[in-house]
């Protein structure tokens, strides 16, 4: 039996790493009964911490979904990881739910990721709650916290409670709304009166919540300015209004190891947020008639469902998290997924509770659950009903950033390496790989280097395949500025027929992105026809190995203009080989020079340091294209060589206090400068010498 549609809240659990989500997650279903004991994450026995990654590194590494029921009320928590190079899961996660509450750290305020999640939440229009958590820890500050808040978030600010003691004396809150301190021991609460020193500052507290309350509608501030004071009826429902509406966002105290301040955010929780169908109609592309369209948020609707989360489990396989956005989904049922023309049976349909799923017979809308061994959708998927499709936009993933050479330790392991890696990708959009055939190396790229290294420590554990992670090779091309010309003679006599071929080559420069022309200007037959093919075969095969460091060579003509050759002793094979040698020699004449790859940059930074980031792609030679203030951030653009910008990641983060980010793209080839160049040349010469003594 579908829950009914009003009674649902989906909130998503966001904020910087380490500031105790999934404990307070693992409070929460404790507080309800949903757990019967509380687990520890530093001894990894939380509900929504179970893969042994999360386990062994004490952080979130997945999205992951708990349930609990609250006076009538089931709420569906979408833990999410807050680490900046797992930050898109959260994204996803948000892309879900209702409402969000943002977990800030009392002692640290505000973190590089807690803005980052506050604009996801912002760009998906959701209402939110801010808890300030691990108020019982040293250095805790509430008001410290509070100040940091409101000065670098955006929003109606307010706190609905104030603490009851501070650091390891912390033990409860003052309800503002109520005007009464709630007290806990042994993890039950108790209501008091308000502690005689906290009297003044709640009544001044108490005055800005009435105030925020009253400026939610026209009405209530004219008649606030006249008397002075709202009634607490009128201010209660103003604020549950402004609270579902997203105008005001409350802030509570909580600490989570203790179980502190659990019961009133579920209250919050049950009574302000709003449910699935308060959100209004899904919008999205009706996919016969292929134009943009809305769907209502009912049971009564065909079936559609977003799929967000894509895990493995060892014993089970390909789990699909999903949300049902409108409709039913029933167990056994088949959807379609329109993006790739596939029709999925969904087998069992289950609640999630960590990793423990509970079968249901079906799930309405609203509702989060989870479906097994589908075989071709992926996260960001819809799946609809066959006769009336309907898709929902996709959920964007930040492209990667960073990109490493991967080559296995023990021969062999080649294809299982790939087939490993497409696994992961599965459950992670923002992990891609693919061969450079011009370096011949496996790439795999990431969000950062801690996401990288941690799927490759994924790769041992899952799938048994042990890599090293090597900096890429940088792509360079070879070319010539000026013009030469020469010859190319093969001659060698051996016991029997011998091999002759003889060529006279002239290379000249074309232009960039030019590629390569051959010219078959012979007369008078001095190269036969049929050997023409054989020298352009020569020269394309000389041009593929390198000649001035081994890379490649583009962006030239060659013309053969003259030769000769022998009756019995010219073959193929012979002008090949002359084409070659000629080649080699009169390239070497003809100005060569190294190309390398140019980027597009695009640098996201508080405006604050954009100096900084600018200068320091100067001395990258880096050339700025443009920038654009974004208010408190501010986006760079430039174009820099492929080679200076391998250890770009970590001066961003150093420079930004983590609060920077970046995406690259290759723009085009240009000019090496010849000091550069010469010792580009030297380090290959270098490596094949050492290779060659091994």
């Amino acid at each position: 039996m579908a829950i009914e549609i009003g009674k649902i809240r989906n909130v998503g659990v966001v904020g910087h790493g380490g500031v105790g989500k999934t404990s307070l997650v693992e409070a929460l279903l404790f507080t309800a009964g949903a757990v019967t004991r509380l687990g520890k994450v530093d001894d990894g026995s939380t509900t929504t911490d179970f893969d042994p990654d999360e386990v062994k590194r004490k952080i979130s590494i997945n999205t992951s979904v708990a349930y609990l029921d609250w006076k009538g009320h089931r709420v569906n928590l979408v833990d999410t990881p807050g680490y900046g190079d797992l930050i898109a899961d959260a994204r996803a996660g948000l892309r879900v739910v209702d409402a969000a509450l943002v977990v800030v750290d009392a002692v640290a305020g505000v973190q590089v990721q807690t803005e980052k999640v506050w604009k996801f939440a912002s760009e998906y229009d959701l209402p939110r709650a801010i808890v300030v958590n691990r108020l019982d820890r040293e250095r805790a500050d509430f008001f410290r916290t509070l100040d940091s808040l409101t000065r670098r978030l955006k929003g109606r600010i307010v706190p609905l409670h104030i603490p009851v003691g501070e650091e390891s004396g912390f033990k409860g809150y003052v309800d503002l709304a109520k005007m009464k301190a709630f007290v806990y021991a042994d993890g039950k609460s108790s209501e008091t009166d308000i502690p005689a020193d906290l009297v003044e500052g709640a009544k001044e507290w108490r005055e800005k919540l009435v105030e925020a309350a009253a400026e939610t509608d026209d009405d209530l501030l004219s008649k606030y300015l006249e008397e002075g004071a709202l009634d607490e009826a009128s201010m209660l429902k103003a604020l549950k209004g402004g609270i579902g509406a997203g105008t005001i966002v409350p802030v509570l105290c909580a600490g989570a190891s203790k179980s502190i301040g659990s019961h009133p955010l579920l209250d919050m929780i049950a009574q302000e947020f709003p449910s699935p169908a308060d959100r209004g109609d899904i919008t999205g592309t009706d996919v016969k008639a292929k134009q943009t369209a809305t769907r209502t948020v009912d049971a009564k609707q065909p079936p559609v469902a977003l799929v967000f989360k894509t895990l493995q489990d060892p014993h089970i396989g390909k789990l699909s998290l999903f949300r049902v956005m409108s409709g039913v989904v029933r167990a056994d049922s088949t959807l379609v997924n329109p993006l790739r023309g596939a029709r999925e049976r969904m087998g069992h349909v289950a609640w999630l509770q960590g990793k423990t799923q509970k079968p249901v017979a079906d799930l309405g809308p609203g509702e989060i659950g989870v479906a097994q061994k589908l075989k071709e959708t992926l996260t960001g998927d819809t799946l609809t009903d066959e006769a009336h499709a309907f898709e929902i936009p996709r959920i964007t993933f930040p492209e990667p950033a960073i990109n490493f050479a991967i080559q296995p330790k023990t021969r062999g392991d080649e294809d299982k390496i790939s087939t490993a890696l497409s696994r992961i990708e599965e459950e992670d959009p923002t992990v891609h790989h693919q061969f450079d055939p011009e370096t011949k190396q496996l790439l795999i790229s990431g969000v950062g280097s801690m996401h990288v290294e941690m799927t490759v420590e994924r790769m041992k554990r899952k799938y048994n395949v042990d890599v090293t992670l090597l900096p890429p090779r940088i792509p360079y091309k070879e070319t010539v500025k000026g013009r030469a010309e020469g010859q190319g003679k093969y001659k060698k006599q051996t016991g029997g027929r011998g091999q002759y071929g003889d060529t006279w080559l002239r290379v000249e420069p074309m232009t960039r992105g030019g590629g390569f022309e051959f010219v078959d200007d012979i007369f008078g037959g001095a190269v036969p026809r049929n050997f023409i093919p054989s020298v352009e075969k020569g020269v394309r095969d000389c041009m593929k190995k390198g000649i001035l460091a081994g890379y490649p060579i583009v962006d030239m003509k060659v013309t053969l203009y003259d030769g000769s050759y022998h009756d019995v002793d010219s073959s193929d094979m012979a002008f090949q080989i002359a084409a070659s040698m000629g080649l080699q020699k009169v390239f070497m004449e003809a100005h060569p020079i190294l190309l390398e790859p140019v980027m597009n940059v695009e640098v996201t930074t508080p405006a604050e340091v954009a100096g900084d980031i600018i200068g320091d792609l100067n001395s990258r030679r880096g050339r700025i294209v443009g920038m654009e203030p974004a208010g408190e951030t501010a986006v760079v653009r430039a174009q820099a060589p492929m080679a200076e910008m391998l250890t770009y990641e970590s001066s961003l983060r150093s420079m930004t206090g983590g609060r920077g980010g970046y995406s690259m793209e290759f723009s085009h080839y240009e000019e090496v400068p010849a000091f550069l160049a010469d010792k580009v040349v030297k380090d290959v010469k270098a490596e094949k010498e050492k290779a060659e003594k091994h």
